[in-house]
């Protein structure tokens, strides 16, 4: 049988660059190695300004697509998770990994996500929108006024943390504010949710399931203070441990997280894997949003979440490209 062609996406044009490079090398590491009797990869690095390489020469969509049997899109945030190149790939008729077009731009934005998820039922936090204005200021001052806090201040589509802070006082909550602005023209105002964060993925049709249940991970943010209250990106994909597996929570809260996981990817519409974050507290679990492209990279959790149940990168690399390949 004659070998696949597999195109793999990553770089881009978001903050979310590096993270995507390092997923993207992962792919490829299992496509040239494991996988390489089934796949013949083509490394696609995509710059930060938007135009596509490959060996180092700048080339067009077109031309990586017309000798492409399947792509995989291991791009993060902006033009990799909110519908944009996923609009590319289906104009030319290309199969790829990952979540249609419009399932993606619905879920990057957080407070849409919230919004369909409390209607199947989650418990999510409460929240309040901030756009660009002529009177920002007051709106500022009004919010604070009328918001519980502490308060969680989000870009309202941005991944990996990026500039989500928590606003103890008012200098806290305008500055936060402030930096949230510097990345999406709308910000997300949450109730401050005081708990152990919890992450969970999900995969299509992997043993049988329909959409199968990874095992949760609780989230440990290091040297935890008053001043560092969030999972910050540093965090993420610092060398140092940040998560927790088996998490300790009980049956029930574990099972819990794995239905909330699976209820998001199916209320959203996405396909092959994705992956939703948690806040679990006495009073219940909160969800809190979901990523369509959950990172692949050595420090990523979702790898290590697959480990855990014993999924190798090759395993599922080629059940993923599977799937895609067979227009599912």
């Amino acid at each position: 049988m004659a070998r696949k062609t597999v195109a793999v996406l990553r770089g881009g044009s978001g903050l979310d660059h590096l993270v995507s490079v390092k997923t993207g090398a992962q792919i490829l590491q299992a496509l040239s190695g494991d996988l390489t009797e089934k796949y013949r990869a083509v490394d696609v690095f995509i710059d930060k300004g938007g135009v596509w390489h490959v060996r180092g020469v700048p080339t067009t969509p077109e031309k990586v697509l017309n000798t492409t049997d399947v792509v995989w899109n291991g791009l993060r945030g902006e033009y990799g998770e909110d519908g944009t190149v996923q609009r590319t790939l289906d104009r030319f008729g290309t199969a790829y990994t990952g979540s249609r077009a419009y399932p993606s731009s619905v879920a990057i934005n957080k407070e849409l996500t919230k919004a369909l998820l409390k209607k199947e039922g989650l418990r999510v936090p409460h929240s309040a929108l901030l756009e660009v204005n002529d009177v920002l200021e007051k709106d500022i001052l009004t919010l604070f006024r009328s918001f519980p806090q502490p308060s969680v201040i989000k870009p309202i589509n941005k991944s990996s943390s990026i500039g989500v802070s928590v606003a103890n006082n008012f200098f806290e909550f305008k500055e936060g504010i402030k930096e949230a602005f510097q990345h999406a023209s709308t910000v997300l105002v949450e109730e401050y949710i005081k708990g152990r964060e919890a992450t969970c993925g999900v995969v299509d049709a992997l043993r049988g399931e329909d959409v199968y249940q990874l095992p949760p991970l609780e989230i440990i943010i290091p040297n935890r203070t008053a001043e560092n209250q969030i999972f910050s990106y540093q965090d993420k994909y610092s060398d140092v441990e940040t998560e927790r597996s088996p998490g300790h929570f009980t049956k029930q809260e574990s099972k819990d997280l794995q239905e909330g996981a699976a209820t998001a990817h199916r209320a959203l519409g996405l396909r092959h894997y994705s992956k939703s974050d948690f806040i679990v507290t006495p009073k219940g679990i909160y969800f809190l949003e979901t990523n369509t492209l959950p990172g692949l990279s050595e420090q990523s959790r979702f790898p290590k979440a697959l480990g855990a149940v014993g999924v190798s990168n090759a395993e599922f690399i080629d059940h993923i490209i599977t799937l895609a390949l067979l227009g599912r």
